[in-house]
């Protein structure tokens, strides 16, 4: 049994308990050029699975000359993802990746041992007004990948599999879902997926994942009879067959979970990982600033400035 906190033998679960495990209210906070909601981690849960950072941004209007820019700032130990539903996003990394994610396509960074990475709006994108919405999570690594190289995975739309029928549409950004498979590759069991529910529209969860949860980002659905609306994440107990329904104006949700970790993990800043000696280590080697020679580098082509250590 990989490790679970909420798995507890006296623990009774299917019809003894109620469906859902926890619900999460995200706290929303501001960071200069809009507010995020974060739902992960959380007092309640600080993991689903191996995601341990949730963080819906926006819906935010630009007016021309706006924008945002996330200056290089480092990771270690986690895979993020960043997957929008409105506007732009220009990454660059120490790898050398210089990349665009648009709606419905994926940004896959893999920390490794570490990665240093940028985020803006740059160039043409503040010449006209814009708008920004999406959700950026993260993903701890297993143990036996905390140390591996730094890698970067880019998938488009049209490259991610679309399940259609009876008023639903699910897009599978990482992992298996009903079957079908991301072209994204992860390093341990986990799915993440996009899903708009037409009106009164019924979805059931996958079943073949321990952690589960689903995160409403427009619109409602009811679950064994309570109704949860945009800005909710419901956390679902291991094993329960699940099933939620769209409301009256439908609903889109993200779907993601998968298999526990082998052992809890550390967050401090940027940094993910299984011992306080590995994040303390990441500390000095960001704080000594050897761009050269060091652990880090700063990304080609946004290399004038970056994010100090707190």
């Amino acid at each position: 049994m990989s490790w679970n906190p909420i798995l507890d033998p006296d623990t009774p679960i299917g019809d003894a308990v109620d469906a859902i495990e926890t619900v999460i209210v995200p706290r929303s906070r501001d960071i200069g050029a809009f507010e995020v909601r974060r739902a992960l981690p959380a007092p309640e849960r600080r993991m689903v699975g191996p995601f341990i950072f949730f963080d819906q941004l926006g819906p935010v209007e630009f007016l021309t000359g706006q924008g945002f820019d996330v200056r290089p700032h480092p990771h270690i130990g986690l895979g993020t993802v960043s997957y929008l539903l409105k506007g732009r996003m220009h990454h660059r990394d120490s790898l050398g990746t210089d990349q665009w994610i648009e709606p419905g396509a994926v940004n896959w960074m893999n920390a490794g041992h570490g990665i240093t990475h940028s985020e803006r709006t740059d160039g043409e994108m503040r010449q006209s007004p814009f708008s920004m919405f999406g959700v950026q999570t993260w993903l701890a690594l297993p143990e036996s990948q905390e140390d591996a190289p730094a890698s970067f995975q880019h998938a488009a739309r049209a490259d991610l599999p679309l399940l259609e029928g009876e008023g639903k549409q699910v897009r599978v950004i990482l992992g298996d879902v009903y079957g079908a498979q991301s072209p994204v590759a992860l390093p341990s069991e986990g799915f993440y997926a996009d899903a708009a529910l037409a009106p009164w529209a019924a979805l059931p969860l996958p079943d073949n994942h321990e952690d589960r949860a689903i995160y409403v980002l427009e619109g409602a659905v009811r679950v064994a009879g309570d109704l949860f609306e945009a800005g909710r994440m419901m956390v679902f107990r291991p094993g329960d067959r699940i099933s939620v329904r769209a409301g009256a104006q439908g609903a889109r949700l993200l779907l993601l979970g998968g298999a526990t970790l082998e052992g809890p993990r550390y967050i401090w800043w940027n940094f993910v990982a299984s011992s306080r000696d590995r994040i303390t280590a990441a500390k000095e080697a960001w704080r000594a600033g050897d761009w050269q020679h060091g652990r880090f580098r700063l990304p080609p082509g946004d290399d004038s400035e970056f994010v100090p250590l707190p």
